[in-house]
Order: C-alpha cells, then sequence, then structure tokens
C-alpha cells in the first residue's frame, strides 16, 4: 500500500483593522498600506501563502463623502462602502505592485458561510488564488449586506476565512500592542499577556468594549475570533499593526504581541463548519439526560430528550441544543423539520412512523453532525 505523501502548507491569513488603514484627517493612509505591504511581500517571498482579510472600505468612503462620523443609517454605510472599496483596492493594487505581487478582491457575506455550497466554493475559489500566485484581499460585502447576512466585524471574518482555508495562523495587526491584564490606556499598571493557552471566561471579561469610531470591533472581538480559530488548530497572534517588519520577525520565530496557542485536538472540517459557519435556525431545549448523553456519552439527540422547540427550521437546518436554564450544549444539522419535531418530541423512535406517517432517522440529530459548544 502506498503512502500519500502529507503537504504541509505554510497559509497565514492576515487581518487589518480600519484604525491601523485610515485615520480621521486624510482617509486612507496609503504610506502604512505601502509598509504593510512590504512585510507581506517578503513573507510570500519566504514561501507563506496568504490571505488578507481587509477593513476599511467604509472608512475610506467617509473621507470621500465628507463624513466626520461612522454612518448609522445602513443605506448611507453601504454607499461610503462602495465610494471607499475601490479606494481601497486600489490602494493594494498599487502598494503590492511595487514588490511584484498580484492581489484579488473577494467579498463575502455571512451566507457565503451559512450555505454548504457556497462555503465549498468560496474555499475552492480562494485556494485557486493562491495556487497563482495572488493574494487575495477579503472584505466583507458591505455593499449589500444587511443585519442578518452580516458578520459584526471584521475579526469574526478573519476567524472563519482562517477556518475555510486551512490556515496555519491567523495573524491580527492591532492599534495596541496585544492582550493585556487591564485597558493600557487607562491603567499604567497593565502588562501585555504574552502567550495564552485556553480562553477562559475570566479572559473574556478582562477584554473592553468597543473600539473607536472608525472601527466596529474592540479587544473582545479580536479574543472570540482568537476562541474560534484556536478550536480549529489554528495559532493566533495579535500584535501592532503600527510597526514595520513585526510580520517577518514573528514569523522568524521572535516574541510579539499576544500568542493563542491552537488546541490540540481540531475539529474535522465539516463539523468546523457546523460549529462556526452554519447559522442556527432555531434551538431544541433538551432534558437533563440528553444532557449528559451528549456530553459524556457522545451520543446522538434522540426524540425522548427534547423538551421544547423554539423557531421555524427545516430539514438540513443547524439549531442548538439548550438545557433547561438556557445554556447552549451543542449545535448541529436536525433530520426533521420544526414542525414534525413538536409532534414527535419527548417520544420514543418506535413513535416516530406512527405519529408522522413516515421516519427519516431515529435520530432528530446524528452525532456525526453535531458538534459540543
Amino acid at each position: 500500500m502506498v503512502k500519500k505523501e502529507v503537504i504541509f502548507v505554510k497559509r497565514l491569513v492576515i487581518k487589518i483593522g480600519s484604525n491601523i488603514l485610515t485615520n480621521e484627517k486624510e482617509g486612507l493612509d496609503t504610506k502604512r498600506i505601502q509598509s504593510i505591504a512590504c512585510d507581506i511581500a517578503e513573507l510570500h517571498n519566504i514561501g507563506y501563502e496568504v490571505i488578507v482579510v481587509s477593513s476599511g472600505a467604509v472608512a475610506a468612503g467617509m473621507k470621500k463623502l465628507g463624513l466626520k462620523e461612522k454612518p448609522r443609517d445602513i443605506r448611507l454605510k453601504q454607499a461610503a462602502a462602495a465610494v471607499g472599496q475601490s479606494s481601497l483596492m486600489w490602494a493594494y493594487e498599487r502598494s503590492f505592485g511595487d514588490y511584484g505581487k498580484k492581489v484579488a478582491q473577494v467579498l463575502l457575506t455571512r451566507d457565503d458561510f451559512s450555505d454548504r455550497k457556497r462555503y465549498i466554493n468560496s474555499k475552492n475559489t480562494l485556494l485557486t488564488l493562491l495556487s497563482y500566485g495572488i493574494i487575495p484581499i477579503i472584505n466583507e460585502n458591505d455593499t449589500v449586506a444587511i443585519d442578518e447576512i452580516k458578520f459584526g466585524d471584521n475579526d469574526h471574518l478573519a476567524s472563519m476565512v482562517a477556518s475555510l482555508v486551512d490556515a496555519e495562523r491567523l495573524i491580527i495587526l492591532s492599534d495596541v500592542e496585544g492582550l493585556f491584564t487591564d485597558d493600557p490606556g487607562k491603567d499604567p499598571k497593565a502588562t501585555l499577556i504574552k502567550t495564552v493557552e485556553e480562553v477562559t471566561p475570566e479572559l473574556e471579561g478582562r477584554a473592553g468594549g468597543a473600539g473607536s469610531v472608525i472601527g466596529t470591533g474592540g479587544m473582545y472581538s479580536k479574543l472570540l475570533a482568537a476562541k474560534r480559530a484556536v478550536n480549529n488548530g489554528i495559532t493566533v497572534n495579535i500584535v501592532s499593526g503600527r510597526k514595520s517588519g513585526l510580520l517577518v520577525s514573528l514569523l522568524k520565530g521572535s516574541q510579539h504581541g499576544t500568542e493563542f496557542k491552537p488546541k490540540k485536538e481540531k475539529l474535522p472540517s465539516r463539523k468546523g463548519w457546523i460549529a462556526y459557519g452554519s447559522r442556527a435556525k432555531g434551538s431544541l431545549c433538551i432534558d437533563e439526560g440528553a444532557v449528559k448523553a451528549l456530553i459524556h456519552g457522545g451520543k446522538s439527540l434522540l426524540p425522548s430528550g427534547i423538551v421544547s422547540v423554539e423557531g421555524i427550521f427545516e430539514i438540513g437546518d443547524a439549531v442548538y441544543c439548550v438545557d433547561s436554564e438556557g445554556n447552549r450544549i451543542a449545535k448541529g444539522l436536525t433530520n426533521y423539520s420544526s414542525s414534525e419535531v413538536e409532534k414527535i418530541r419527548a417520544r420514543k423512535t418506535t413513535e416516530i412512523e406512527k405519529i408522522l406517517g413516515y421516519r427519516y432517522s431515529d435520530e432528530v440529530i446524528h452525532r456525526d453532525n453535531l458538534v459540543l459548544v
């Protein structure tokens, strides 16, 4: 039997926030973009495949439209994104072109990840671009995105992209050095946390709120992004985006900012999509016995363990499993619609066909399609 050769790809996702790329006076900071492009081009030259997740379109559009504050009206925000996106891509095109690199614009929405076919298509597109030596520049499609299909911030988008392309590392360029024990702007005694082995509730509690009037995320959103990525076996670094040369130095082994260690047991690709890509359409409240069966027994969810149903969903949709106090226990793809589950909940599997007139499966959610959360 011939062993299949395993090829380890040095693939990075680098997220760049609005505060790094823009300022309130000049709009796009072309000098900073040029400096970042220089660093990324050097990584590219030493063998790394690089995908950039970039904010900045709305901020660039604000400058063009003469807006002093981030638009609250969704239509105005979309207009600012449309105006600014071309300027942002031109800045990247010009900067990377100076180092002989080609870029491609990729705009994504939440639906590109929640729909399994679009998810796979997005992955194939990005991998094809990488195979041609092109650096994809990804942003959320703010010109069409509404609340229902938005990621919320590009930290979340970056963690999703890193999982999508099986990246080795996610690097978040921030306007601060990394994660601190407290807000360094308020507490001069705050110290940098160099390594995080696990993202705990206590650590989440230390993270601050939203960022500036330009950006949408703060350290809390970066922490949640890191949490998602490390669960998929991806190393995460939060470093300063204002210092040249840090990217290359970091990848050569130097310590910068905060590094989040990946979990040793990586979620399989499909379960990773269920956990972080699919969008839940409802929830199933389950009893104590079902909670124990899912957590400790690695079992499927049977109708007998379901207490109540919330939301409207169809066969194949993702739903949460919650306990009696509303805590999320698991997430999975259901074999029955919400109306069907309502009829068979708290009943034995042997009664399904008698109640519905048919039986798709003994399980409402099979363990192969279920992830503990």
